[in-house]
């Protein structure tokens, strides 16, 4: 490879590499939020997958006819809600860094 292709390769590089920091902060600020169990847990998570919030309606953690509250159904409905945000937040992480790179990102798996 001569210099200049070497050269117009590294800007190409430095390109990508500023549009992927753009896209990642860019992420920072884009929200996913799923709910589970119609709506009684909710779980919002940031395009970087972050937790950025859990809403709970009260009725969730109040006691049943038996006097007891259901612990295992709420802990299924908010692991349920986060897998389902988390995983949305992945999928548009994975299309914006696709977008950014030009399809490269997806060739090199866990490099975001």
């Amino acid at each position: 490879m001569n210099q200049k292709g070497m050269g117009d390769m590294l800007k190409q590089v430095s390109k990508m590499k500023k549009d992927m920091e753009r896209v990642n902060d860019d992420l920072k600020n884009r929200y996913i939020e799923e709910q589970s169990g119609g709506g009684l847990v909710s779980v919002t998570v940031n395009g970087q997958q972050e937790i950025v919030k859990i809403s709970i309606d009260p009725s969730v953690l109040q006691a049943g006819d038996d006097g007891q509250v259901d612990l295992e159904m709420f802990e299924d409905m908010l692991i349920a809600a986060i897998n389902q945000a988390v995983g949305k937040s992945k999928e548009l992480m994975n299309e914006e860094m696709d977008s950014a790179t030009g399809g490269l990102a997806g060739g090199f798996p866990g490099l975001f």
